[in-house]
């Protein structure tokens, strides 16, 4: 009996890059259902507040290589 999901994914492996990731973001709507356009709204007013903070200097920032090390540190 023929499997459709690893036919599909045989003929998603032959597109290009770009459309593999256009076909994944499709598929991943299905799951998720449509987009909240006020979730949308809010992550846009957040990172409008965290770059306005930046820019006035009221930012607390963080070196990545050392969060990094410091999570690596505490699931160890």
């Amino acid at each position: 009996m023929p499997d459709p999901v690893a036919e599909l994914v045989e003929r998603g492996m032959s597109l290009s890059a770009e459309d593999r990731a256009r076909l994944v973001d499709l598929l991943l709507e299905t799951l998720e259902g449509a987009p909240n356009p006020g979730v949308d709204e809010a992550w846009r007013a957040e990172l409008r507040s965290r770059v306005s903070a930046y820019e006035r200097g009221d930012a607390v920032l963080h070196d990545a290589d050392a969060v990094i090390a410091e999570a690596t540190r505490l699931v160890q």
